[in-house]
């Protein structure tokens, strides 16, 4: 079972993203440089092609990153909108509207017991992401991120 998640470790690294494929894909771009400088003018169409064609799958892995990100983002938005409008007090209901997507992202992590308060002072103090999350106490774990 993973640790209790908290401010100080609730980042995510996708070890098969970050520590495999797009290290993969840097060498693959420097080695296709290395190969190029090193057998001018051979075949010089073909090398920077290569290079070329390197920097295009750098871009894809980023382009499908950023993607599911998003698709997140915005998944998180309405899941948190749902809670909100669930737990907050009629008054603070109406201005769930006013919290940006950054916000609602970081109150994902807050319980339900003190959503309502944690809303309502970042409604009232326009907080952002870094100062919502250190203001969590009962953090609630989010362990199913991309």
């Amino acid at each position: 079972m993973p640790a209790p998640q908290s401010f100080k470790n609730h980042t995510r690294l996708d070890p098969l993203f970050h520590f495999v494929i797009i290290p993969l894909l840097l060498l693959n771009l420097i080695f296709s440089i290395y190969i190029t400088v090193h057998n001018w003018p051979a075949y010089r169409h073909t090398h920077l092609w290569w290079i070329v064609m390197a920097i295009v799958f750098l871009l894809m892995a980023d382009r499908a990153r950023g993607s599911a990100l998003k698709a997140q983002d915005r998944v998180i938005r309405l899941e948190e909108r749902l809670r909100l409008h669930a737990l907050l007090p009629a008054e603070d209901r109406a201005h769930i509207d006013e919290l940006t997507a950054k916000q609602l992202t970081a109150l994902r992590f807050a319980s339900d017991a003190e959503l309502p308060a944690l809303a309502h002072k970042t409604l009232t103090q326009n907080l952002e992401p870094k100062a919502i999350k250190q203001n969590i106490t009962d953090w609630r774990p989010d362990h199913h991120r991309v």
